[in-house]
């Protein structure tokens, strides 16, 4: 029987708050057994990014990364945003280590080229969206040498091509990748936490959690606009995740991450 893992994926919204940040790590540290974090900070990157007086642009919930924007989330992603979160995990007698897809090879990835992506109102349009990398493999092997010294991960939304070039990834895809990696050799689950309970079927209401979330489901949602934004590419690695071996995922607020409810998905 393989020993279990929790891969938790925790958005910008949570770790650039100070209160949420602390309870999540609160909680992260008290969770027994193997565990890896995966953080995103897309909101202090447009802060940042807006005081140097550069323009952030997202499409389909994705952020369009020029050079200048590149520069920006490297030093906000591997820099702010990650070794805070190090810094207070350590402070929880937790051994966490932070890490790009360059560090040890972990996650090597090709720049994207020109893509077709549906927008909210159903048209299709093709987008450049510069230095961002869609991931080729995660060294899940490399990531249990880690583990099994007792090493707890945490992973920033940055990965590599190899030749010596950062790229800007999707924290949601690198959370997925890594799950999967992972997944040969532990009985993983794959936890999106942010801030709301789950997916909601009314933004407006916080109590309007769609408990289990199939393919079926999904399809229907997105075409209804219940499910749109940055929730299409979470809900797209979250069925990837099921698909290739990921136990179990599940998508809830940032202060319930060993507690029941959310958002659960399924393949049918």
């Amino acid at each position: 029987m393989k020993d279990k893992i929790n891969v938790i994926k925790v958005g910008g919204a949570v770790v650039e708050d100070a209160t949420s940040l602390n309870s999540l790590l609160q909680q992260f540290a008290g969770m027994p057994g193997n565990k890896v974090l995966v953080h995103g900070g897309g909101r202090s990157a447009t802060r940042i990014a807006a005081s140097l007086g550069i323009e952030s642009h997202m499409v389909g919930g994705r952020r369009i990364t020029d050079a200048q924007m590149l520069q920006v989330v490297t030093m906000v992603y591997a820099g702010l945003v990650n070794k805070n979160i190090v810094a207070g995990l350590q402070a929880r007698n937790v051994n966490a280590l932070g890490l790009t897809g360059a560090d040890m090879d972990v996650l090597r990835s090709h720049k994207r080229p020109l893509k077709a992506v549906t927008m909210d109102d159903g048209t299709e349009q093709l987008v450049d969206f510069g230095f961002v990398g869609d991931v080729d493999k995660a060294n899940g092997e490399m990531l249990c040498k880690l583990i099994a010294e007792g090493v707890v991960p945490v992973m920033t939304p940055l990965t590599h091509d190899g030749a010596g070039n950062l790229l800007n990834t999707n924290a949601d895809t690198i959370a997925s990748k890594v799950a999967c990696a992972l997944a040969p050799y532990f009985d993983v689950t794959l936890t999106f936490c942010f801030e709301k309970k789950g997916v909601l079927r009314n933004a407006d209401d916080d109590d309007s959690v769609i408990p289990v979330i199939t393919e079926q489901d999904f399809a229907a949602h997105r075409a209804s606009g219940v499910i749109s934004g940055g929730m299409i590419p979470k809900l797209e690695n979250a069925f990837d995740a099921i698909h290739q071996g990921v136990q179990r995922v599940v998508i809830t607020r940032s202060d319930n991450i060993n507690g029941e409810g959310g958002t659960v998905i399924k393949e049918f």
